[in-house]
Order: C-alpha cells, then sequence, then structure tokens
C-alpha cells in the first residue's frame, strides 16, 4: 500500500529501480492556450548542483549520461487520467557523485500564455517500484500556486546509503530559468 505524503515529509525508497509518475489536470484557462507541462530533472552532486550540464534530464536531453534517470518523453497537454510524465530511475547506474535528483515541474512558455499553477488542479508525484508496478509513495499537491510558474514536487536524496524521497511543493515564478539558475 502506498504511503501519502504530506509537504516535508520524507520515505525511504525501498526499489533499486522505479518509475517516477506526475500528473496534473488543468482549468480551463481564460488565456484560451493549452497548457504544456514540462517534467524536468536535475541530478546533482553533495554541492546541490548540476553534476555536468548533461545531468539536466528534460524533454530534450532524455537519458542522463550515465543511463541511470530517462524521461519517457514530454506529453503536451496532460489530457486523461494517472501519469502525464514518467521518469525511469535505475539506482544501480547511477554515477557516484550523484547525491541528489530533483524533479521539477515547469509551464511552458507560461509567461507569453499568462498560465500559472494556480490554474492546474490535481497535480501529483508518485514513485512505482519498477519491478512490480507497486506504488511505494504518492504526493498530492494541494497549495494554491497562483504566481508561480514552476514546482519542486519532490527530491530524492542519499543520505546514510539509502535513498530518500522528500515532498517539496515549493514554487518559483521565474520559471525553469529560476531552477536552472538556482542548480546549475
Amino acid at each position: 500500500m502506498a504511503i501519502n505524503l504530506q509537504k516535508g515529509q520524507r520515505q525511504a525508497i525501498n526499489a533499486p529501480k522505479f518509475v517516477i509518475g506526475l500528473g496534473w489536470d488543468t482549468n480551463s484557462s481564460s488565456t484560451g492556450t493549452a497548457f504544456d507541462m514540462d517534467a524536468s530533472i536535475f541530478i546533482m552532486g553533495e554541492n546541490r548542483k548540476l553534476v555536468a550540464d548533461d545531468f539536466f534530464v528534460f524533454y530534450n536531453n532524455l537519458v542522463s549520461p550515465d543511463g541511470a534517470v530517462e524521461h519517457t518523453g514530454d506529453n503536451l497537454t496532460g489530457d486523461g487520467d494517472g501519469d502525464d510524465e514518467q521518469i525511469i530511475v535505475d539506482l544501480s547506474k547511477i554515477d557516484s557523485r550523484v547525491s541528489e535528483i530533483c524533479v521539477v515541474v515547469t509551464i511552458h512558455e507560461a509567461e507569453s500564455r499568462r498560465q500559472n499553477f494556480g490554474q492546474i488542479r490535481n497535480s501529483f508525484v508518485r514513485i512505482v517500484d519498477a519491478s512490480n508496478n507497486t506504488e511505494l509513495l504518492k504526493y498530492e499537491l494541494e497549495e494554491d500556486f497562483s504566481i508561480e510558474t514552476a514546482v519542486e514536487f519532490g527530491r530524492i536524496y542519499k543520505r546514510n546509503n539509502e535513498w530518500k524521497f522528500e515532498a517539496v511543493g515549493a514554487g518559483m515564478k521565474g520559471g525553469l530559468q529560476d531552477y536552472l539558475n538556482k542548480y546549475n
């Protein structure tokens, strides 16, 4: 049975290979423009910075250099139930310099489309054991991010040789660029 986390809670991940599932629904936009949400993964070292530029995994760089993190592709609409985007993580392949994996979701061209996370509902991140498709944990974002265009859903980090997930739920107004500035 999956553990439902609240903001700030942490939980050990007891699966060497797992899928990060991200989901959301959009309210009808007064801008008349469809939403395009994008999942991005920042793979970082002890200094909380990218190990190298190509350890930033997103729709234009789908696989990390060590092969441990693979983005399955960009969902342009978010329509339908279940995961809208997925990232496959295999900790047995992870580069030894890596101590943290940060999961961020942004709204593509949010400023020009006049969109923000306040127009998004039913947002979640979940971790599923890849060996048996069992949901291990889930975090549903319940905050109203009325001015934010990017949200850090969660982070996976290594402490004492154990990988854990932390439910973060922190937004930024500057979109993906804010996170690139923070973690690069």
